[in-house]
Formats: structure tokens, sequence, C-alpha cells
């Protein structure tokens, strides 16, 4: 059995390491591009999983590639494209919530909301328009998009979340700011998870989005914090997201998916 091969980008960390940790445990071999900002965090993560799983059939390739740098992407590419000669698996992955940066002064309103955008969603546009020729040279074209489940507009009005309850009248208010850039550019992703549906439905891409739930990782800058909110652990987005890139959730493509269905637009 041929690797599927896959690129995973921010697959040092959080739920891209959780996707790497997955597919190497899985029966099925994988050649399992990790994309890192660095190569030592590249390898770092490839020695992890390779402890976790020494008898694992894949095999791994560092990956250097910076999202918001147009070089970084295009060397990538040329990368996978002298590698391989195609790519099975795109995972958009890599993102950035930075709200706390901004509540702590470090970077601007204008800064927090531009980089915001452009972490989550136009460098994830830029980063799929490149390697789309490799991907359409696989027989079996897989494009996942890694959203977020506050990016749902229905679900603003679910009270149960922390970043949906109002606070008290007046102005400013201090501490309330919730999540508010971050979630309206991954709302932008699931757009974009859309127009590529829409764009690759001839030629046979299965594009989703994978909502894997509220998490405890770095992407908020606190893990105990988030914790105590209620984030779960972020080994169970792994297994989840292996199963949408072996096939299990075919029936879905288009949508945003969560682990038990359906994420309301």
């Amino acid at each position: 059995m041929s690797a599927t091969i896959v690129l995973i980008t921010g697959a040092n960390t959080g739920i891209g390491f959780q996707i790497v940790r997955a597919l190497s445990s899985s029966p099925k071999p994988y050649q399992i591009l990790v994309g890192a900002r660095s190569p030592t965090k590249a390898q770092e993560a490839i020695n992890a999983a390779k402890e976790e799983n020494p008898s694992s059939p894949s095999t791994y390739t560092p990956v250097v590639i910076d999202i918001e740098a147009d070089d970084s992407i295009r060397s990538a590419f040329n990368q996978v494209s002298s590698a391989f000669g195609k790519l099975d698996v795109l995972i958009n992955n890599a993102g950035a919530q930075l709200e706390h940066q901004y509540t702590r002064g470090e970077i601007s309103e204008r800064e927090l909301w531009n980089k915001s955008w452009s972490v989550n969603t136009a460098s994830t546009q830029v980063v799929t328009s490149t390697f789309v020729p490799l991907l359409l040279k696989s027989t079996d074209p897989r494009l996942l998009f890694i959203t977020s489940g506050t990016s749902t507009l229905d679900g603003t009005e679910n009270q149960a979340l922390a970043v949906n309850r109002h606070p008290g009248a007046g102005w400013p208010k201090p501490g309330h700011i919730g999540v508010p850039a971050y979630r309206s550019a991954k709302t932008g992703l699931n757009m974009l998870m859309r127009e590529w549906h829409r764009i690759l439905k001839e030629d046979g891409a299965k594009v989703f989005a994978i909502s894997p739930g509220f998490l405890a990782t770095g992407l908020g800058g606190n893990h105990e914090l988030l914790k105590s909110m209620g984030a779960g652990d972020p080994t169970v987005a792994g297994p989840f997201i292996r199963s949408v890139v072996e096939g299990e959730r075919d029936n879905d493509i288009g949508k945003v998916l969560t682990k038990d269905g359906i994420q309301e637009w």
C-alpha cells in the first residue's frame, strides 16, 4: 500500500501535533509532512511522534513553512513538489488567537484585527492556492481547514459559551473583550472552505472545515485558564481529524464538521 502524503501546517504543537500523533498511530501508512516555522520545531515534533509510535508504518518529513511569508510558502511547495510530485491531503491547521496579546497591551486594536485575518484567513488562502496544483495530481485529493466552534453565526445565541455572554451596560467594558477578531476570521475561513468546495467540486476534491471543539491548546495563551473555562483535552482532535482523512465523513463534504455531527452556519 502506497503512503498517503499529508501536509499539516502548524504541525509541531497543539491540534497540529495531535494530527501527527493520530496519523502515526494508524495502521495505514502516511508520509507525514510536518509543517513548522523552523526546522528545529518540525524535527522535535517528528522525534516525539517516532518515540511514541516506534513501529508506525508512516514516515516523516520536516517542512519549513511560515504561512505569512510568500517566499516560505513557495519554498515549501518546491520541496514537496520535488520530493513527491503530488500531495494527497492538505490540512490548513496553522492559526492564531491574539486577543490575549491585545488585552495585555502588546499589540494595538488594528494589529489585532489585521493579524488575526492575515494568519487565519488570508495566509490560509495563499497556502491553499499554492498547493492546489499538487493536490490535483492525487487520485483522492482532500483539503481540510481547521476552524472554530466560535465561528458559527447561529451559535452566537448560545449563552452557555462565555464568549457569547452579554456584559453589563456602560463603556468601557474591561475584561469582556471575548475573541471577536479570532472568531470573525474563522467565520471567514468557513466561507473560504465553501469557495474551495465550489472551485474544486468538478475535480473530485473533498473539501471540509473541521471544528474540533473548545480545547485547551496554546492558541489562547493560557492552558490552565482555558481548562477552568471548560476546555477539553486537545488529544481528542487527532483521531477525529484522522477519521476525516480516512474517509469516514465523506458524506459531509463541503460542511463544517464536528466530532458528533455538523456545525450550524
